[in-house]
């Protein structure tokens, strides 16, 4: 994948539809599906849900009014000429709009040619993130950890590549990986496009649930002019699964109702990051999963392929983090390691840890500290039993020490009585 433009170059907006580099079949179809979805639709309409420069809109229409293909149905008397008309479809039009439903029901955002997207991903992942540890001792300061920490999290932050946190569960380790996601998006937005072209098919990538938009004025900016409405400019997103996982979601989904792809999930991520939580609990197995990463892992580029058989070489710029509570070597073999380069282990916390972190939740619940009580629950529910400690038992255990309270009418306090109960209903005890 060379870069052959600039981002400025790739952004441009085109004046005329042959400078969108896709088939004008495309466009044609959309504007033909909108108009047949809604009935009428003014111009700023279409420009809105399509994406299209005005100019290239009215062009088009224009074109479609001597074809007989749209008629004018309104016209505004606001001034402004052709921009204020409504349209809607001839009888011709509307022929032509269910052959076109026909090949596809999508009706969005003209698509961007796929080469284009390479381009771009490619430009704007070329640097590191450059966070620096005070920004990662900052996201990560809401967690008791040890002093040294964020020097373990922040390269594999900065390299963008691969990370791999493992540990015994309740120690934070999806709290860590959510902690830097919202790290990378707090870095410098990312320009995606909302759709793509390749082999005259469409593949949706921007999905509102992981895709934020950053506001901007008009499409126009200081250091690129006026951009081409088809991309947006986002947060750095991040896209979180666990063990819902499926090979599938790996890979384009084709609807085959309405007929456009969908993007797999690590395309969705691309500049930002990938979570694979509870990773060897998904319902593949993980061998199959790290096989399916490897070479992207690897050449930082990932193969889809088409229901026609048509491949595409897709950039794999993201950080991914596998976090799991089992055993590493369980599950992977030393070659996948070998290219997860950074992997942390999340261990359980000392003495020391686990009682600023109880200190710290009582803080957060507004429950007064008693040292003593604390004391208490260490000894009776800790040393006695020999339960390990989590970082999540403070927050477990006065989250139902308080709902106790509740039910009771009284204000939450620590004692022994009430520890004793909330750890009763929160431990499993098999007699």
């Amino acid at each position: 994948m060379s870069i052959t433009l600039s981002l400025k170059e790739l952004l441009k907006e085109p004046e005329e539809i042959d400078k969108m580099g896709i088939p004008q079949g495309i466009v044609h179809d959309l504007v033909l599906r909108l108009l047949f979805n809604e009935g009428n639709v003014s111009l700023s309409r279409m420009c809105d849900v399509l994406k299209l420069p005005s100019m290239v809109a009215d062009t088009l229409l224009l074109w479609m009014q001597k074809e007989h293909i749209v008629e004018v149905y309104k016209a505004d008397s606001s001034g402004l000429g052709r921009l204020s008309y409504v349209y809607t479809l001839t009888q011709a039009g509307k022929e032509r709009a269910r052959d076109s439903m026909e090949r596809s029901q999508y009706i969005g955002p003209a698509p961007v040619p796929v080469e284009m997207y390479e381009q771009a991903i490619l430009l704007q992942t070329n640097k590191p993130y450059k966070v620096t540890p005070q920004q990662v001792q900052s996201a990560l300061s809401q967690l008791v950890l040890p002093a040294d920490f964020h020097r373990r999290i922040g390269p594999a932050v900065n390299a963008a590549s691969g990370l791999f946190l493992y540990g015994s569960s309740g120690n934070g380790k999806t709290t860590i990986a959510e902690a830097i996601g919202k790290l990378i998006a707090g870095t410098d937005p990312i320009w995606l496009p909302y759709a793509l072209a390749v082999g005259g098919q469409i593949i949706q990538i921007v999905d509102p649930l992981i895709h934020h938009p950053v506001g901007i004025q008009a499409k126009r900016t200081k250091e690129l002019g006026r951009v081409d409405h088809r991309w947006g400019l986002f947060e750095r997103p991040m896209v979180t699964v666990g063990g819902e996982l499926k090979m599938a979601d790996l890979e384009l989904r084709y609807n085959p109702i309405a007929k456009f792809y969908e993007a797999p999930l690590q395309l969705k991520a691309n500049g930002g990051m990938f979570l694979i939580d509870d990773f060897g609990r998904q319902q593949i197995k993980p061998q199959d999963l790290l096989n399916r990463w490897v070479v992207p892992l690897e050449s930082r580029v990932d193969f889809l392929r088409l229901q026609t058989g048509q491949t595409i070489v897709a950039p794999f710029r993201e950080l991914i983090i596998f976090s799991t509570n089992l055993n590493p070597n369980d599950l992977v073999d030393d070659a996948f390691l070998r290219r997860i380069h950074i992997k942390v282990e999340v261990s359980r916390p000392d003495d020391k840890m686990f009682y600023q972190i109880f200190v710290d939740t009582c803080k957060r619940m507004n429950i007064e500290l008693d040292k003593n009580v604390f004391v208490y629950l260490l000894q009776n529910w800790y040393i006695k039993t020999g339960r390990k400690m989590q970082g999540v038992h403070p927050r477990d255990i006065l989250t139902t020490l308080i709902a106790l309270c509740e039910y009771e009418g009284i204000s939450p306090r620590l004692t022994p009585q009430l520890i004793d109960e909330a750890c009763r209903s929160y431990f499993v005890q098999v007699t």
